[in-house]
């Protein structure tokens, strides 16, 4: 008896310890996200609904298609982003933030097209534009607007950049 007391003790007491690594990790997440976003001048509630939708906060998350981490990089644009740990939370945030800035250039501030590059890739975007219905991208850039317009009602004291367009 006494020893099963004992074993629920310490079971318990992994349990705390990993749930409070889990916060921990969430936090460190979480400031990586606004302070990149802040530097790049990504709207925050943009880069915290392409984080949650693409590994729900879980630093080390592997996609089947071989994504990787808090924003899910693929390998090739990890490469491309001179991201060398996609499960680092800051390099994986960081990365992930500067293509976002990227893609927001690239698309001059389009919020649906970055969302849908973001997916898909830039390429497929570039030749399509708004023509492009892949119902999978659609849903996707749906559940960003969703998101960011959530994110974006939390995060009241963030400022828009100028000629930032709707994620509609």
């Amino acid at each position: 008896m006494k020893s099963i007391l004992i074993a629920v003790q310490v079971l318990g007491a992994i349990a705390c310890g990993a749930q409070a690594g889990t916060q921990r990790t969430r936090m460190e997440a979480e400031y990586y996200v606004a302070a990149y976003a802040e530097h790049y001048r990504v709207p925050v509630a943009l880069a915290r609904a392409i984080v949650e939708r693409e590994s729900n906060w879980h630093v080390c998350t592997i996609s089947a298609k071989g994504a990787v981490g808090l924003m899910q990089l693929m390998p090739m644009t990890a490469e491309r982003l001179g991201v060398n740990d996609r499960c680092n939370p800051s390099q994986n945030v960081s990365g992930g933030v500067r293509y976002l800035a990227w893609l927001m250039q690239l698309f001059h501030n389009d919020l649906r097209l970055v969302a849908a590059a973001y997916y898909v890739g830039e390429d497929k975007i570039i030749q399509r534009g708004l023509s492009y219905r892949n119902l999978d991208v659609l849903a996707y850039v749906s559940r960003i607007r969703t998101a960011y317009l959530r994110e974006a009602g939390n995060e009241s004291s963030e400022k828009p950049i100028s000629g930032e367009k709707d994620v509609r």
